[in-house]
């Protein structure tokens, strides 16, 4: 797989190849800030403390597993508070990224027992020309291991491009051929959208690059469920 020095390289910056996971074990008390929030000009509201409207129904269509199964979207984003993100393997910049805050994100989720098994994470690869269900495998286990006691984190595919099509424009999800050749992050030119989404299937929220923040997507998260209880 392409990339994977790059990888490793935002994984040791986090910490997640250990260090990070060291503070998991608080008894739980609230985990220390990570991220942007920090930096915050107004402190985060308190969870349950404001409504997130519903903003769309969250779109399926035809998914790989990474066993190579064949799924529908729409089941996959049902049933627990979802974080949906689209990226590719093969990105050397954003997609590492933003992909390296919703492990820390995942790790945030972990002091809270309840809310850890409510939650899933889905990530989606516009990129099935190369990025087959053996290749999400591989970029997966780079992000989440066997018993590390966190929440779900699929990562799916397209069966081919007349398959993802549909499924892009159901989420305003725009991607381009990169019109440079040479650019070393991966041939494909493209916008961070990641979709916060409800058990009932609803989109909640939508976060840029600017808002992935981690503290914040979990005060998100907190909220719909104390909403739902």
């Amino acid at each position: 797989m392409r990339r994977l020095p790059f990888v490793f390289a935002i994984l040791a910056g986090i910490g997640l190849g250990g260090s990070a996971l060291a503070h998991g074990n608080n008894h739980g008390a609230e985990p220390a800030p990570q991220g942007p929030a920090s930096a915050y000009a107004f402190a985060l509201p308190q969870p349950g403390s404001y409504h997130l409207p519903p903003i769309r129904v969250a779109a399926g269509g035809p998914v790989l597993t990474e066993e190579g199964g064949d799924a529908d979207l729409a089941t996959l984003l049902r049933g627990r508070i979802t974080v949906f993100s689209f990226i590719y393997t093969r990105c050397a910049d954003i997609c590492p990224v933003a992909t390296a805050q919703l492990a820390q994100l995942r790790e945030l989720v972990r002091h809270y027992p309840e809310l850890n098994r409510r939650v899933r994470l889905v990530s989606m690869s516009f990129d099935p020309g190369h990025d087959t269900p053996s290749v999400m495998a591989d970029y997966g286990a780079l992000w989440r291991k066997p018993g590390d006691g966190g929440s779900q984190w699929l990562f799916v595919t397209a069966p081919g491009h007349a398959a993802l099509r549909p499924i892009l424009a159901a989420y305003d999800q725009a991607v381009a051929p990169d019109p440079d050749p040479q650019d070393p992050a991966g041939g494909l030119s493209h916008i961070l959208r990641v979709f916060l989404i409800d058990e009932a299937g609803l989109v909640r929220n939508i976060y840029s690059m600017d808002f992935l923040d981690p503290d914040l997507v979990l005060t998100d998260i907190r909220t719909l469920a104390a909403e739902a209880d």
